[in-house]
């Protein structure tokens, strides 16, 4: 299957895996127009929405009974396309939000949170997908829907969750007026203690995120 034919109209779209890899198409397209940076001041609003509609086709996928390819290996993709300029973009466009601060599994006792950037979750994000996008673009249905399911339990839907969470976060702080303190330098390779990283990650100061994320018109004041 070409991708001139990946949305072929004899294509039946209340098929799962086309409802599937539209979705997931439509997530990539998306998320490649912002990164273009046309428009700043929505780019949160923009991510908010998309990650929430990646994650309906995360949830189908995770409920979905398991998915086993038709070949015992995958074939061969070649190598994987260049996602170091997206990752670019979007590093100079969140640059004073780009940091947060989340724990990776919340199952694992006494978890101590690590620094993530929604920069490097949105590349990891669009290079899984992709991968399975590749293979049901090549007409290996099955193969696509293996590797998305799999990819979204070890990989793609915690990441992907985890930078909900952050964009969620980012808008409740400007909607609810509740500013945060200054970014002070938090840089993900730090060895962090647990009391250091939660003072330090996302202390963003209301300033820095109302223009981003273009819903304020007036700056409130930094906290005391």
């Amino acid at each position: 299957m070409s991708d001139a034919t990946l949305h072929a109209v004899n294509q039946d779209p209340d098929d799962f895996a086309v409802q599937i890899a539209d979705q997931i198409e439509s997530f990539i397209v998306a998320v490649t127009e912002v990164a273009k940076g046309d428009e700043p001041d929505s780019a949160v609003p923009f991510l908010l929405l998309e990650f929430s509609q990646l994650m309906l086709a995360g949830g189908r996928l995770g409920a979905h009974e398991d998915i086993l390819p038709d070949e015992r290996y995958e074939p061969d993709l070649g190598p994987e396309p260049d996602v170091d300029d997206l990752r670019e973009r979007f590093a100079v466009i969140l640059e004073p939000i780009d940091v947060y601060s989340e724990v990776f599994d919340p199952y694992e006792p006494r978890k101590a949170p690590v620094a993530s950037r929604i920069s490097d979750d949105i590349a990891g994000v669009v290079t899984d997908l992709r991968h399975g996008l590749a293979h049901y673009s090549a007409g290996r249905t099955t193969e696509a829907l293996w590797w998305w399911q799999f990819s979204y339990f070890s990989n793609w839907g915690s990441t992907a969750s985890a930078t909900l969470r952050a964009l969620q976060s980012l808008v409740a702080h400007v909607r609810l007026d509740q500013p945060l303190p200054a970014l002070d330098g938090l840089d993900t390779d730090q060895d962090l203690s647990e009391d250091a990283l939660a003072e330090e990650a996302g202390k963003v100061m209301v300033e820095e995120i109302a223009a981003p994320l273009g819903l304020r018109t007036q700056v409130a004041s930094p906290l005391a």
